[in-house]
């Protein structure tokens, strides 16, 4: 009988991507996939290393997993994903309870590493990232939507990133393999497609000379695919061209939705970033967004304390977040990372200082958020089902305002049973914090 496997995955939605395809190997391999790591032989832990408190959240999750190996029936730990690429030597050296690593483009050897383990031996393994399989089957982890992720690795070299480090240089993936995948997830039932990679606008630049995501996302509406939904996240200021924004208004299926990190608005900040584009091309893009895409729902990221960031800086971004109104917002504290430019900069901000600033941020955004989600009350929304909650007997999906993991749920009941995946309209009663609670309509 073969052995049972669990994995853990954490992080961003493009770690999601290669734990599905390692998923897939390992299922083809004849390996038993469990939910549970109490039932698990070997546990495979995709890693991030994105910010400090990324990297702890690996090492807690590897040092619970530990115990189980101890105390349970858990034979081996296996660790993959950016913190084995980018902290290989401190996971051999420092990390006893490490069985096995693979770095980003040695995770096709994942099965190889599970018989090593297994069979009691060590394994580690580590190359460039460039080599990181970007195809391959997967084992869907969603119900009703699937990440298609449409380059990988980053060049834009932001001073406080260590990504592009982590995962190499961008490189897109050919538009023909990428619609090859996206019909392949429309036969399996997938209704939503979230378009990633580390900076979608700057799709095809590499391969075509030119920016090229209005050109996939037009493609992508073709009725051969059954999606419904096609959403756009990671989309960089600098990048949003007309082109985007007149397929985003004129096709159904683009959700009026984007994800826009901005990061900052403060022209200094901005600068000592490298942020491609001052505070001019970040404000422009949001007005060019909403005045060719009305109703559009924008998320943005912004950072605090960042090296030198002055009280008049911080003053400027909870301003401009009160003025910009952004529907969805998520807010960081800077985080030192070895081997980035940041690291070695002047002014750096207490932790105290990032923390009260941190908050300041998002109790500006709770004000914006409230006053949006109350501008649903009343209205019927289309709702993609993914579960239901037996404690409140209510249903839970999202609309196309929201995006998994990130943004609120709909909350909803019904009289009927409803499977994930399904489509419901569902009539906004009420809002709560970020969520909203409402009841199907049919």
């Amino acid at each position: 009988m073969k052995a049972k496997i669990g994995f853990l995955s954490l992080g961003c939605p493009k770690n999601e991507v290669d734990c599905e395809i390692m998923l897939a190997r390992v299922a083809a391999a004849g390996y038993e996939l469990v939910d549970s790591d109490t039932e698990a032989d070997v546990m495979i832990v995709n890693t991030c290393a994105f910010i400090a408190s990324a990297k702890s959240e690996g090492i807690e999750s590897i040092l619970d997993l530990a115990w189980l190996k101890e105390n349970g029936r858990l034979k081996g730990i296996i660790v993959t994903g950016c913190m084995a690429q980018r902290y290989m030597d401190d996971l051999k050296k420092s990390m006893p309870e490490v069985d096995a690593a693979l770095s980003l483009a040695e995770q096709d050897k994942i099965c190889l590493a599970i018989e090593k383990v297994l069979a009691g031996e060590r394994y580690y393994c580590h190359s460039a990232p460039e080599g990181l399989a970007l195809e391959g089957d997967r084992v869907l982890t969603h119900e009703g939507y699937a990440y298609l992720r449409i380059a990988e690795g980053c060049s834009n070299r932001c001073s406080f990133c260590a990504i592009p480090e982590i995962r190499g240089a961008y490189r897109s993936r050919p538009m023909e393999n990428i619609l090859a995948e996206a019909k392949i997830l429309s036969d399996l039932g997938v209704k939503e497609i979230i378009l990633i990679a580390q900076d979608t606008t700057r799709y095809g630049m590499d391969l075509y000379g030119h920016y090229a995501l209005a050109e996939l996302c037009e493609k992508l509406c073709d009725d051969a695919f059954g999606f419904r939904w096609i959403r756009l996240m990671y989309c960089y200021p600098d990048k949003i061209t007309d082109e985007l924004i007149t397929v985003m208004a004129r096709e159904e299926k683009i959700c009026k939705y984007i994800d826009l990190p901005v990061q900052h608005i403060s022209e200094d900040v901005l600068s000592r970033m490298n942020r491609h584009g001052g505070a001019m091309v970040v404000r422009d893009a949001v007005s060019r967004l909403r005045a060719g895409v009305p109703g559009i729902a924008i998320r943005t990221t912004v950072m605090v304390g960042f090296p030198g960031e002055k009280e008049k800086d911080y003053s400027q971004l909870l301003h401009f977040i009160r003025e910009a109104k952004f529907e969805r917002l998520g807010a960081f504290a800077y985080s030192r990372e070895g081997g980035t430019p940041a690291y070695a900069m002047d002014r750096q901000i207490t932790k105290k200082t990032k923390e009260i600033r941190l908050d300041g941020v998002m109790r500006a955004q709770m004000d914006v958020a409230e006053a949006y989600n109350e501008s649903f009350v009343g209205k019927t929304l289309p709702v993609l089902c993914e579960g239901y909650d037996p404690v409140s007997e209510r249903f839970w999906g999202r609309s196309e305002f929201h995006a998994p993991e990130v943004d609120g749920l709909v909350w909803f009941s019904s009289p009927r049973k409803i499977a994930p995946g399904a489509f419901v309209n569902v009539r906004v009663t009420e809002s709560m914090d970020y969520d909203l609670i409402g009841k199907e309509v049919r």
